[in-house]
C-alpha cells in the first residue's frame, strides 16, 4: 500500500521489530567491530553492506536519510554535514575540473558563492541564468563539458519560483541531470522528482528540523536518470575507479550508483558527515513537517496580504500571494502552499529597511529561516553582503529587501508585530 506523506513523516525509513526502540536509537559510536579481517575487508571493497566507520556510514543517519529519501520518493539517499556540503556534493560527484555547470541565478547567497568562488577555483565553471529566461536562453547557455543543471524550488531570498518541467526538459535533450534545491518547499509542498527532477537536495537545518537545533543536509537520488546512457559524460560513474579495485559504480549499484559513489568516494575524501545526535534531531522534526508546514505556509499567506496594503511598503513578494509574478507556477507545484518566508521592499531603501528591524519584537533579526520561531534578515547587509549591486539585481536581492520567516506564532501577533515597526 502505497503510503501518504503523513505518514511517511511520522514512520518512514524506520520500521522496529519485536522488542526493539520505537524510536530511532542513535548509534553514538565511531567504529563497529567485525570478528574476522575478512568479513570488514568485504566493507572496504564494496562487497558487503554494513558499518565499519561512521565518517561514511552510521545506522541513525542512514535511517534518517531513509525517511527523506521516502519522503522525496527517491532510490537512495545520503546526510550531509550542511545543505552546502549537500549541494556541493551532488554536484562535485559528477563534474571536475575542466567541466560546467549551468545554475540559475536566484539561488542562496552561500551557494551562490559556493560555485562562484570555490568551485570555480577548484576548476569547475559556472554560467548563471535568469529562473525567467526563455528556452532559447537556456539553451545558449549549454556547452559540450556541461554536466549538469541546478536550481532551488522557491529561491532564497528572492523566492522565484523554478519551472522545473521546463528546466528538466532542456537538461535531458542535452543529456545532463537537473539538481533541485528543495528546502524551502519541502517534499510536503514539492516533490521535484515528479516533475522532472533527477537529484534533490536539503539543507536540513531549515523546515525538516523546525526548530534550530541542528545544521545538516541531504541528497536523494531519483533513480530515474540514465548514466549509462552518457557514459562519456560521467567517467566517475561509468569506468572503473582505481581507489575502490576498478568498481564500475553504475554496473555494480544500478540505480544506487550516484549516491554510493558520494558515499563511498566523496565522504571518505572530504568527511562532511552528519552526527548521530543531529540525524536523531532531524527526526524528531521530520515527525511533525506536515502539521508544521500547514501553519508556516498560512501565517506566510496572512502576513504577506496584510504587507501588500501597507502604506509603508514598496512591494511583497510571496509565490502564494495571489497576483504575485510566480503565482500561476506555485498553483502548479505548490497547490497545498509554498512556505513561510515573504520577502519585501520597505519604502525608503537601505536605510529604512535596517531602521525599521530595530523596532521588531517578536521577529528577531538571525542569519536563519524556516523554524517555529519568527526570524527576519536584511539580506543586503548579512547572507548576500559579498555579492556587488549587479550580483545583487542578478540575485533578485533588492537593497531595501527584507526576509521574514514567519513561525508557528499567532497570525495577529506577527501582523501586529510588522504594523507597529513599519509605523515607527
Amino acid at each position: 500500500m502505497a503510503k501518504k506523506i503523513e505518514t511517511i513523516c511520522v514512520q518512514g525509513g524506520y520500521t522496529p521489530g519485536n522488542g526493539e526502540p520505537r524510536q530511532v536509537p542513535i548509534y553514538q559510536s565511531t567504529t563497529f567491530k567485525y570478528d574476522t579481517s575478512e568479513d570488514m575487508g568485504k566493507l572496504f571493497d564494496l562487497e558487503a553492506s554494513g558499518y565499519f566507520y561512521s565518517r561514511l556510514q552510521n545506522p541513525t543517519c542512514d535511517t534518517v536519510a531513509a525517511k527523506i529519501c521516502e519522503l522525496e520518493g527517491g532510490c537512495a539517499a545520503m546526510l550531509t554535514s550542511s545543505g552546502q556540503a549537500a549541494n556541493f556534493f551532488s554536484i562535485f560527484n559528477i563534474a571536475t575540473a575542466g567541466d560546467h555547470v549551468i545554475s540559475s541565478s536566484t539561488i542562496y547567497g552561500g551557494t551562490f558563492n559556493l560555485f562562484s568562488v570555490t568551485m570555480k577555483k577548484m576548476g569547475i565553471d559556472f554560467t548563471f541564468v535568469s529562473p525567467d529566461c526563455s528556452e532559447e536562453e537556456l539553451e545558449a547557455a549549454f556547452r559540450p563539458n556541461t554536466k549538469a543543471v541546478f536550481g532551488e524550488t522557491i529561491a532564497n531570498p528572492a523566492l522565484t519560483v523554478l519551472d522545473i518541467e521546463r528546466f528538466a526538459k532542456v537538461a535531458h535533450s542535452h543529456g545532463v541531470p537537473l539538481i533541485i534545491d528543495n528546502t524551502f518547499a519541502t517534499p510536503v509542498n514539492c516533490r521535484p522528482f515528479e516533475f522532472g527532477a533527477d537529484i534533490v537536495t536539503h539543507a536540513t537545518t531549515k523546515y525538516m528540523d523546525g526548530h534550530g537545533a541542528q545544521v545538516g543536509g541531504a541528497i536523494v537520488d531519483s533513480g530515474n536518470f540514465d548514466w549509462t546512457a552518457h557514459k562519456e559524460k560521467f567517467p566517475g560513474l561509468c569506468t572503473p575507479d582505481d581507489s575502490y579495485h576498478g568498481i564500475v559504480y553504475t554496473e555494480k549499484f544500478g540505480k544506487g550508483a550516484y549516491i554510493t559513489k558520494a558515499t563511498a568516494q566523496l565522504m571518505r575524501d572530504f568527511g562532511c558527515t552528519a552526527a548521530p545526535q543531529s540525524a536523531f534531531i532531524v527526526n524528531l522534526g521530520l515527525e511533525s513537517l506536515h502539521v508544521r508546514m500547514e501553519r508556516h505556509c498560512a501565517n506566510g499567506l496572512a502576513v504577506a496580504s496584510f504587507l501588500k496594503n501597507h502604506p509603508e511598503v514598496d512591494w511583497v513578494s510571496y509565490p502564494s500571494l495571489e497576483g504575485d509574478k510566480y503565482y500561476d507556477l506555485a498553483k502548479k507545484y505548490l497547490p497545498k502552499g509554498s512556505c513561510g518566508v515573504v520577502s519585501f521592499g520597505v519604502k525608503g531603501g537601505r536605510k529604512a529597511a535596517e531602521a525599521f528591524m530595530k523596532k521588531l519584537k517578536i521577529f528577531a533579526i538571525e542569519t536563519h529561516v524556516a523554524d517555529a520561531r519568527s526570524c527576519c534578515l536584511h539580506p543586503a547587509s548579512a547572507t548576500h553582503r559579498q555579492l556587488n549591486d549587479q550580483e545583487l539585481a542578478a540575485a533578485g536581492v533588492r537593497p531595501e529587501l527584507v526576509r521574514l520567516s514567519c513561525g508557528l506564532e499567532s497570525a495577529e501577533d506577527l501582523i501586529a508585530d510588522l504594523d507597529a515597526a513599519l509605523r515607527a
